[in-house]
């Protein structure tokens, strides 16, 4: 890390509210990236927060930072950024959109909690259903539009470059492909724009002399879309993937990075107003910026109008 990232660092605290299972891993890789001086857990269950704060400041000996509960959100003053991970988890059968309801209700308590005490903050959205959630994160605290971020399609799109990287055979930090919309069942994945060593996937493939086949992309994409589901089948809830994609929307955060990350945010997308879905945006101190608009084809369009259309179905119902 650079001398000014590393003196920036010193002065950086971050608080993460909800110490679940992805609360809790997202401080943990917090903690051994470096990237925090002080993190704060503000969890209903104080108790079981401070069992994790204390447990976590046992591996502070081999990273620089101090991990403690906060009493209340008051506590969140002065955060860089504010993580928000409250609330009910996704259960087998379950689809994210199911969950809207509770969580709903839930921010309506803390989101303007958390405004009141950390009015310059940046809001991180991870709860699910996380983009209608990160739409109602900015209606409630009032932040502009660039200071409230949904995790979104980042994990789905580190999920899909996986998939294709096990496809071709090369490692997925070279596979330059996105999934955009919504983080769930309307999701897409862009082919029109995806690629290996400057190549479309189907140039690549023919270069390399392998066959290309749609279905088998496809398939790629359907594992993509159905990974959540088969991990919480499997083992109840997940938890290490999206804390490492949390980190990664903080880094560039803190470090003022200008990194281009699938995160959600409010605006206007294929015609649909005032809804928040992901597409590929800028990080830095300052937020989440959409700069520059992705060439979609026409059917990617019409996909991408669908899935705002379904969470602005959602969105109507909780109004």
């Amino acid at each position: 890390m650079p001398a000014s990232n590393a003196a920036n660092v010193r002065s950086i605290k971050i608080v993460i509210v909800g110490a679940g299972s992805v609360g809790v891993t997202t401080a943990y890789a917090l903690l051994l990236s470096g990237l925090a001086a002080e993190i704060v857990l503000i969890d209903i269950d104080t108790n079981r927060a401070l069992g994790e704060a204390i447990d976590m400041s046992h591996a502070a000996h081999y990273a620089q930072a101090r991990v403690r509960v906060g009493d209340s959100y008051d506590d969140c003053a002065g955060a860089t950024a504010v993580i928000v991970t409250a609330g009910v988890n996704q259960k087998p059968g379950q689809t994210r959109m199911d969950l809207v309801k509770t969580n709903y209700g839930l921010f309506k308590s803390i989101i303007p909690q958390i405004a009141a005490a950390a009015p310059d903050t940046i809001l991180i959205i991870a709860t699910n259903p996380v983009d209608v959630l990160t739409h109602a994160a900015l209606k409630l605290s009032g932040f502009p539009v660039e200071r409230v971020i949904g995790s979104g399609t980042a994990m789905d799109t580190t999920r899909f470059r996986h998939e294709l990287g096990k496809q071709f055979g090369v490692n997925p930090r070279n596979v330059h492909a996105v999934i955009i919309g919504e983080h769930g069942d309307s999701q897409l994945p862009v082919w029109s724009l995806a690629s290996i060593a400057g190549m479309r996937l189907r140039d690549y493939a023919a270069q390399k002399g392998i066959p290309y086949d749609q279905e088998v992309m496809d398939g790629c994409s359907q594992r993509t879309k159905d990974a959540a589901y088969e991990i919480i089948q499997r083992k109840g809830k997940t938890n290490y993937g999206v804390a490492s994609v949390l980190v990664s929307i903080l880094e560039p955060i803190i470090t003022d990075g200008d990194a281009l990350v699938t995160v959600s945010r409010v605006g206007t997308y294929a015609g649909v107003d005032d809804v928040a879905l992901s597409m590929p945006c800028k990080l830095n101190r300052a937020g989440a910026h959409q700069d520059v608009p992705l060439l979609l084809d026409e059917k990617e369009k019409e996909l991408l109008r669908q899935s705002a259309e379904s969470i602005k179905e959602v969105l109507r119902a909780c109004e």
